[in-house]
């Protein structure tokens, strides 16, 4: 265990935001997490994997946690299934390419997805068709509160659309230390997105492996998101709305060319990135924030702070309310004064 006293957290978040933590620990056991609970003065902090799903509004005033547990684990069930487990700390794409290079499919769809395993169930992260909980099997957490290692299913979890119970108030003290999946040897792909369909025409794969699927999924983000390191963001800033089916049939009546998703509850998902773009907000700079010209939903920090971004994230959340009658939610956590 690593500790260092008043931290810039600048290069901790892909926004690359400039704030102070009073205390940065480096967490890379999980002997380290009962030391810190023993010796911390209060339970209190903020949890960073990869920074990449925050926003820091403001210098914080609790410690930051930086896990970096690390481990890679293969527990074989039969001739085609395996439970596929990995530390907290493991950056998410090279442990998705080291499960595919494996032979084990299943997460080839959230490809290139920035930030770590551990931060991928509390966000319940989706791309192309499939989100994590369709194959996640069980994760570890420790309680800063009472020192309780304890292991959620699935159902505990409480999965919802970019949700889990991790992201709520109650729960803040769990810091996750192991995520396991349920993969597979062989099996249907999703390939129902458009997107992965012409990608894979134009590579002329007319049947396509996990890996084929897993490179045209990185194809297609490269083109339509920007690299953080280059620009900084934080990946889709905001989330698709979903509506009810008496919600969207009013909508639809109004904007019948805008796309949709039915889901299997009857709700339909709209695209918060076509509702953006249709106000005009593509390649427009709200101060020092920019609208990605290529992607409406990622919003680009040109040397702003937090508050920065907020503000902007803010204008474009009011105008989709006042034309579309929708709320957006913003995707990242807010750490800091907002």
């Amino acid at each position: 265990m690593l500790i260092q006293e008043q931290v810039e957290l600048l290069a901790f978040n892909t926004f690359r935001v400039s704030a102070i933590a009073p205390r940065l620990v480096t967490l890379q056991s999980n002997n380290d997490l009962l030391e810190w609970r023993a010796q911390a003065k209060q339970p209190d902090c903020v949890v960073l994997g990869g920074g990449s799903n925050v926003v820091l509004a403001s210098n914080l005033e609790t410690p930051v946690l930086l896990n970096r547990i690390m481990g890679y684990h293969v527990q074989p069930l039969n001739h085609r299934e395996a439970l596929v487990s990995a530390g907290a700390g493991e950056p998410w794409h090279p442990f998705v390419m080291r499960t595919l290079t494996s032979g084990w499919f299943g997460l080839e769809n959230l490809s290139l997805i920035p930030g770590t395993v551990g931060a991928s169930p509390v966000q319940n992260i989706g791309a192309y068709g499939v989100e994590l909980c369709q194959r996640f099997y069980s994760l570890q957490a420790f309680d800063l509160h009472t020192g309780e290692m304890r292991n959620f299913s699935r159902e505990e979890c409480e999965f919802r659309y970019r949700d889990s119970i991790f992201k709520r108030a109650d729960h803040q003290q769990w810091i996750i230390t192991k995520v396991t999946f349920k993969l597979y040897r062989d099996g249907p792909l999703s390939l129902d997105y458009g997107d992965i369909k012409a990608e894979l025409s134009s590579r002329k794969i007319i049947t396509p492996t996990a890996l084929d699927v897993s490179l045209a999924v990185q194809e297609i983000r490269r083109q339509k998101l920007p690299d953080p390191a280059v620009a900084p963001n934080a990946g889709s800033f905001f989330k698709n709305p979903v509506l009810s089916a008496k919600q969207f049939h009013s909508f639809q009546e109004a904007h019948p060319n805008a796309p949709h998703y039915p889901q299997e509850d009857g709700s339909v998902k709209l695209a918060a990135g076509w509702l953006i773009d249709r106000l005009g907000w593509k390649g427009r700079h709200i101060g020092p924030v920019e609208v990605h010209p290529k992607q409406a939903l990622v919003l680009v920090n040109r040397g702003g702070n937090g508050r920065d971004i907020l503000n902007a994230a803010s204008q474009i959340v009011a105008s989709v309310r006042v034309h579309f009658g929708i709320e957006l939610e913003m995707e990242p956590r807010i750490l800091g004064r907002a």
